[in-house]
């Protein structure tokens, strides 16, 4: 296990740390590069009938069905029009290919351990259980998050595990 896997501890113990910068809106987070497949341009996808809001479909890669989660839906942001800008990330997650609909794809960064800030304690109703911290770059911040956690939720239902626990 490399030392990106383990962000559990907030800033404390990380060495340098690549985040693929993307945002949502206004804000802009960060997921660990190593779990970055592919970035593509956002296609029509199939839809599959009881799926959450947040699920817009699957597609199919390269003979792999992916599953396509919006996460301004899942974030409970505005919905937008997706235009040419919009892209899915295409995440690789050990057991589970899963795509991220986000508005756009900004830079790939470095952190060092003292750019990393823990998560701040916030009320009972804002779920910060996938944010690893934030991060500072020069006069803005960004939000880390632990993208294979969200991902794996319970209330996620896209992996077999989550399932059968």
């Amino acid at each position: 296990m490399t030392t990106a896997e383990n962000h559990s501890t907030g800033g404390a113990g990380l060495t340098n740390n690549e985040f693929l910068t993307f945002t949502l809106g206004k804000e802009e987070y960060g997921i660990d590069i190593l779990k970055v497949q592919e970035i593509r341009g956002y296609d029509s996808v199939t839809t599959i009938a009881n799926t959450p809001s947040f699920i817009k479909g699957v597609i199919n890669l390269r003979g792999t069905i992916v599953p396509i989660v919006d996460l301004r839906i899942k974030f409970n942001m505005s919905t937008i029009e997706y235009d040419q800008f919009t892209v899915v990330i295409i995440l690789n997650l050990g057991k589970r290919i899963v795509g991220i609909v986000v508005d756009s794809v900004s830079d790939v960064l470095t952190l060092n351990a003292d750019q990393i800030h823990p998560a701040p304690n916030l009320s009972s109703a804002l779920d910060t259980r996938y944010i690893i911290g934030l991060g500072t770059v020069a006069d803005h911040m960004l939000i880390l998050v632990d993208i294979e956690k969200l991902m794996s939720s319970a209330e996620m239902a896209l992996t077999d595990e989550v399932v059968a626990g």
